[in-house]
């Protein structure tokens, strides 16, 4: 049985600049709500909608550990960000590659 597909565009999520500061401050450990919101210049309820939206997304997960909230970043959704992006732009870095080197560099002028 196969995990279900995120209800939210994972690229729709990540065009908010406070989710992917919460992304990058995932990106070094799981953290609590009240730990991000700490680190961030908005509220704890903003912090926690914003969380919602990256779950829903498929990018991060959370767990109950008592009465706190420990959120971290959900390794396949961000492995499905990642390939799309390698896809799209690796195409596009190799054709850049390409013309680069078969470009002669222009002559830097001098003065007279």
């Amino acid at each position: 049985m196969t995990a279900a597909a995120p209800a939210g565009d994972p690229f729709a999520a990540l065009g908010d600049p406070n989710r992917r500061a919460i992304v990058a401050l995932l990106g070094s450990g799981e953290r609590a709500v009240g730990e991000l919101a700490d680190s961030l210049p908005i509220s704890r309820p903003a912090v926690s909608r914003h969380l919602r939206l990256l779950k829903e997304a498929g990018l991060v997960v959370e767990a109950r550990h008592g009465t706190r909230r420990i959120y971290r970043l959900d390794d396949e959704g961000l492995e499905s960000v990642a390939a799309f992006l390698t896809l799209a732009w690796g195409e596009a870095a190799a054709r850049f590659r390409l013309v680069a080197e078969n470009t002669e560099p222009a002559e830097k002028s001098r003065p007279s």
